[in-house]
């Protein structure tokens, strides 16, 4: 449960989308999320929009795939507004940190207008307007606290490319971390 006055949106959406394709909705609502928000964020894979370097918002997907589309998408939508929850190991902040006051419903309008301005872009829109949004290309990352590399940006399906060694390794799910957060992220 998150502490009052922070938002919790759940949006149910039924696309005619590719199965493969469900990672380009974290990635649509994180984008959606940091335009809705009045601070500086900046993006990290999948599902994470931080600012100051601490998590202000995540962003949970489930979906339902028929053969091989999507039945239905549940897109979940948590902003700290007004207070910042302890997550253990993780640096973690609140929109009221940072000086600003919004109200959930106003967040709520404002990241249902942006999730309604980016639900029909072309996975290729998403994918640049996500790394316009993102650590840099070559960032030290950690992904599932084993595998560290250079991020060496997204698949069309919104997966994370990896360099490891000289070879591009590709996830679709799993715990990033930044290297420059000192194991937070």
């Amino acid at each position: 449960m998150a502490p009052e006055q922070n938002l919790n949106l759940s949006v149910l959406l039924r696309p005619a989308s590719a199965a493969a394709q469900a990672g380009l909705f974290a990635l649509m609502a994180g984008i959606a999320v940091a335009e809705a928000l009045p601070v500086e964020t900046m993006l990290k894979w999948p599902n994470d929009i931080l600012a100051g370097g601490a998590k202000l918002a995540g962003i949970l997907i489930d979906a339902a795939p028929r053969d091989q589309n999507l039945e239905w998408l549940v897109i979940g939508i948590g902003i700290n507004l007004a207070k910042a929850p302890e997550i253990p190991g993780r640096a973690t902040t609140a929109l009221a940190s940072h000086g600003v006051s919004m109200a959930p419903d106003d967040a709520a309008t404002a990241v249902l207008e942006a999730l309604s301005r980016w639900h029909q872009a072309k996975p290729e829109q998403i994918i640049a307007a996500w790394l316009s949004r993102a650590h840099p290309l070559g960032t030290k990352l950690t992904i599932n606290g084993s595998r560290t590399g250079n991020f060496a940006g997204l698949t069309a399906a919104g997966e994370l490319r990896l360099a490891i060694g000289g070879k591009i390794e590709i996830f679709n799910t799993g715990e990033v971390m930044l290297a420059h957060t000192n194991g937070e992220g």
